[in-house]
């Protein structure tokens, strides 16, 4: 009597579930295809994911030792060509104290001889303008460019300082080529071409060239 209450309940579960769907064994294995080529996909891009991210990791050790070798380059070059263009006096760079994930600033540190002060803020333009110049050597002293124009930077520079840039200039000169705008005679004196553009009669302009090297020396 259980077994036939058992059958009959059986044959109701099936009567319940519809009429058989032919297609139903195609359309699994088709589904189970598509979802074995889909967790393939997943698994390849997991390990790409991977592959990327030590690649990352390793990017980032080699950009912070690179530029941690190169900080250090142009700090000690920094001190060098400040000391040099203000007679003593004592010059760095910081690192600026970082944001969550952002990358560290950098602040200057100047103190030119016989002043407290270090802040920027408080020196002159003269004065500032000797300290941008000495970072600007020292970054072409580390990592030279090919050219570099420089746009009546020893406006602000007394005659002695005059003579400190023009120094420099020729020395960094061996490793990039530098274009100088500049009204300064002492400047002018020691460049290698000069050329000047001159207002003419009718308001035109007209541009002079001249290569000192081919001018005969005075006897």
């Amino acid at each position: 009597m259980a077994l036939k209450e058992e059958i009959a309940q059986l044959r109701s579960r099936i009567r319940s579930l519809g009429p058989v769907d032919e297609q139903a064994p195609a359309d699994f294995a088709e589904s189970k295809q598509r979802y074995d080529f889909l967790t393939g996909q997943m698994a390849d891009l997991s390990q790409a994911e991977e592959s990327l991210q030590e690649a990352i990791v390793e990017l980032e050790e080699k950009i912070r030792g690179r530029f941690t070798a190169a900080f250090h380059q142009v700090n000690d070059q920094f001190e060098s060509y400040f000391s040099t263009f203000f007679g003593g006096g004592s010059a760095r760079l910081v690192l600026a104290q970082a944001k969550d994930d952002e990358e560290p600033g950098i602040e200057i540190i100047a103190q030119p001889p016989g002043k407290r002060v270090s802040s920027l803020s408080m020196l002159s333009g003269g004065e500032r303008a000797l300290t941008a110049i000495s970072l600007l050597f020292a970054l072409l002293q580390t990592r030279p460019s090919p050219f570099c124009v420089l746009d009546e930077v020893d406006a602000a520079l007394d005659e002695s300082n005059v003579g400190r840039f023009v120094e420099a200039v020729g020395k960094l000169s061996e490793k990039s080529q530098f274009i100088v705008i500049t009204h300064n005679r002492r400047t002018i004196e020691t460049a290698d071409h000069l050329y000047g553009v001159s207002m003419g009669r009718e308001s035109t302009s007209s541009v002079l060239s001249l290569r000192l090297g081919d001018l005969a020396p005075k006897e």
